[in-house]
């Protein structure tokens, strides 16, 4: 059965992940849209779809499986990675939120940010991302983390 909600736990993040790195770079272009336009409006519902239909979902399904995970192998009493990664995640969390936010401020056609901010924005994702996997392949101790 483990391997089954590993499967499960994969193709959720996957799916979170691919909706993380797509709504800022939507949001890039969305800058440069004239309010009211039939473009901006077509990035509201675009962003709308992809945030309730894949990303929430899939970040549900991703702490799901992924706290099953943790229970059944017993990663909690592990050397200290799985406590580093999971932090991680709920930064991976908080910032799935600042999209939802982002995302809401384009609906009312209340964004401030440009088109610059987004881009950096855009890699907090990957960063995250590349250090969860380290984290999940390596299994580093707590003491040789820090």
């Amino acid at each position: 059965m483990y391997e089954w909600i590993l499967v499960g736990h994969i193709i959720s993040v996957i799916s979170w992940m691919a909706a993380l790195f797509y709504l800022p770079r939507l949001f890039v272009y969305h800058v440069d849209a004239k309010i009211g336009s039939e473009q901006s409006e077509t990035f509201k519902v675009m962003e709308w779809r992809l945030m309730k239909i894949i990303m929430a979902p899939a970040m549900l399904a991703s702490w799901g499986f992924g706290l099953w995970l943790a229970i059944l192998g017993e990663h909690y009493a592990s050397g200290g990675w799985f406590h580093v990664k999971l932090m991680l995640v709920v930064f991976m969390s908080s910032f799935h939120g600042f999209c939802a936010k982002w995302a809401k401020d384009f609906r009312n056609d209340e964004n401030s940010k440009s088109a610059k901010f987004f881009r950096i924005a855009n890699e907090i994702p990957t960063v995250l991302m590349i250090l969860i996997v380290i984290l999940v392949i390596v299994k580093p101790s707590l003491k040789s983390l820090f």
